[in-house]
């Protein structure tokens, strides 16, 4: 029931497109270490870059475990559930990285997110992923559920914030400059904007 794809196109990044929500699972490498799974939404912060690399954006929150394993060693599992229409699950498994606001390679991937405000949200990064495994299963037990729209309280929340109030609010939070696990996360200071 289940296929492997060579690469993200056709009806595949159609449908991976089209999902309103995905989900992101890393571990660091110690097999006593805590497994992180998340979920991703908000219209437009995904995007497909080539048939073997998308890209999320990271944007502030009470943890960073997602950049701390991806740090560490950049194991990443992105999932997509069909919860209207057909039933699908798609997964896939790749090599991430956190591009920071500093990075010289930051500018340019933020050209793939024109509908988002990165002000707004207190961005962190744009995780980069590079797919090593492509695969589709069934999603038979999945239920029917309907998306009506984003949420709008992380916007509102964050647009209120500048550089020196991120840093205070990220210093505050226990599991930010370093994962549940003591690994590496976030860098802080946060560094500043090349844009």
């Amino acid at each position: 029931m289940g296929k492997t794809y060579e690469r993200i196109d056709g009806r595949l990044r159609t449908f991976i497109e089209a999902q309103p929500l995905f989900f992101t699972a890393t571990a660091p490498l110690a097999g006593d270490g805590t497994v992180n799974l998340s979920p991703k939404g908000l219209t437009g912060s995904f995007a497909v870059l080539d048939e073997l690399t998308v890209a999320y954006l990271d944007f502030a929150g009470s943890n960073a475990e997602t950049i701390a394993h991806l740090r560490e060693n950049g194991r990443i599992t992105l999932m997509w559930c069909a919860f209207q229409g057909p039933p699908n699950i798609v997964r896939v498994h790749g090599r991430g990285e956190p591009v920071f606001r500093d990075d010289p390679r930051f500018p340019e991937l933020l050209t793939h997110f024109p509908d988002i405000d990165p002000a707004a949200h207190g961005l962190r990064a744009v995780v980069v992923v590079r797919a090593e495994l492509i695969r589709d299963t069934c999603g038979y037990a999945v239920p029917f559920m309907a998306y009506e729209s984003d949420r709008d309280l992380h916007g509102r929340r964050f647009a209120r914030e500048d550089d020196a109030s991120l840093n205070a609010y990220f210093t505050k939070k226990e599991h930010i400059a370093h994962s549940i696990d003591g690994l590496p996360g976030l860098p802080l200071p946060l560094p500043p904007s090349t844009v």
